[in-house]
């Protein structure tokens, strides 16, 4: 699924024909109905996954289900905060010497707002790697009433997800609230033998007391399937420590986003929405800020759906047989060779950001987690989520990276 698996007919007649089924993906369609080009353009889908026993990479698949009722303002503040956090410390993971492939899927429920017929639910994203997508989703949150229906949040996520076949896959679901868990029409143990029989586990947060959330079924929630249960206090936020190398790295982050060169009809604006949830993240704090330019530096940042240099690492013919037309500006009236050349000139200054920016990052660590070593750790949304994610991926034969 993410660059190829959806390409256009006129390539599919060369491949798919021969019988190079995704066997990540489940079912695939049995007829084309996207319109016709005479190249194929990478799309916002997974990559094509070979057999099992010759993959080259794993997937790390995580469900966030978010209670926006009205008292859970703190939990979405800290989820808009903190994802960065999870996406960082997933990007140090490894199976077998081969980072995973991300995705992420957002649901929210407990709202008034959303259609009563559906159980106060809604599927906000489906799984994907666009990060700056699940981003400017957590933003648009809001919060307003509702019945916290836990049980039929979950199944309806391992119904509606397109989870990943592969048993050694690490596939999550964590869901986040403070009403007992076992309001509803679908018993959360019904969920729980659902998501079972799906490889999925269960990751239960309950914002509040821990007997509380005990008491309401949340522990039990996630023990059901092999799950790990976790408290947070929504309201408190993350401490930012200033570091010397703050500024040097945020300086960095803008000539990063020189790099990308949005195409097709969508590119601009997936172009300035990068550079918006940029502003979401700083706007919140600067610890935010911070988070996000490190994760822009790692390997699960990719946005080969609009960028040319992401597009062209994807499916260079691609790109480089593309009309002009959908070039961006600075890329019109090249041809091949001259497209070759200025896409390749590009992914090398963005490398050498992106290497700047860690070697800073790596600094900044250092001098954070010294002056961290007297400050009691809060329990907030990115310590207890990427606390247990990392356990959970470790017993998936996932190893993590050192990176100070």
């Amino acid at each position: 699924m993410t660059f190829i698996r959806g390409l256009f007919k006129a390539a599919l007649c060369a491949s798919v024909a021969m019988g190079a089924v995704s066997a990540h993906a489940g079912p695939q369609p049995t007829s084309e109905t996207t319109v016709m080009r005479p190249y194929p353009l990478p799309k916002p889908d997974r990559p094509p996954v070979v057999a099992p026993a010759n993959r080259d990479a794993h997937y790390i698949q995580v469900a966030l289900l978010l209670d926006t009722s009205n008292s859970m303002d703190g939990l979405i503040n800290q989820a808009k905060s903190q994802l960065w956090s999870l996406v960082n410390e997933l990007s140090e993971a490894r199976r077998d010497g081969h980072a995973p492939h991300l995705e992420l899927a957002l649901y929210e429920y407990g709202n008034d707002s959303l259609s009563i017929s559906k159980g106060y639910i809604r599927q906000v994203l489906p799984l994907t790697s666009d990060l700056d997508s699940v981003s400017e989703a957590l933003f648009k949150l809001t919060t307003n009433g509702g019945s916290e229906h836990a049980g039929q949040v979950i199944d309806t996520a391992l119904k509606e997800l397109e989870w990943s076949k592969f048993d050694d896959d690490l596939k999550l679901i964590i869901i986040a609230g403070n009403e007992p868990f076992t309001q509803g029409p679908v018993s959360y143990r019904t969920a729980c033998e659902h998501a079972r029989r799906s490889g999925v586990t269960i990751d239960t947060i309950h914002c509040g007391n821990s007997q509380k959330g005990i008491r309401g079924k949340w522990k039990d929630g996630a023990e059901c399937s092999g799950g790990i249960y976790m408290t947070i206090d929504q309201d408190v936020k993350s401490v930012h420590i200033d570091s010397p190398y703050d500024d040097q790295i945020l300086d960095l982050n803008r000539r990063l986003n020189s790099t990308y060169m949005g195409y097709g009809a969508m590119g601009a604006q997936k172009a300035a929405r990068q550079v918006a949830q940029d502003s979401n993240a700083s706007s919140y704090s600067k610890k935010s800020a911070m988070e996000r330019v490190k994760s822009k530096s790692s390997s699960l940042y990719k946005n080969e759906s609009w960028d040319v240099v992401d597009g062209y690492a994807a499916a260079p013919e691609a790109i480089i047989n593309m009309d002009d037309s959908e070039l961006p500006d600075a890329m019109k009236g090249m041809d091949a060779q001259a497209r070759k050349a200025f896409i390749e000139e590009k992914a090398a200054e963005r490398q050498a950001i992106q290497a700047e920016i860690k070697t800073l990052e790596s600094k900044r660590e250092r001098f954070v987690a010294d002056k961290r070593k007297d400050m009691a750790k809060t329990r907030t949304l990115d310590n207890v989520m990427v606390d247990a994610v990392k356990r959970q991926a470790k017993g998936k034969g996932f190893d993590f990276e050192i990176t100070q």
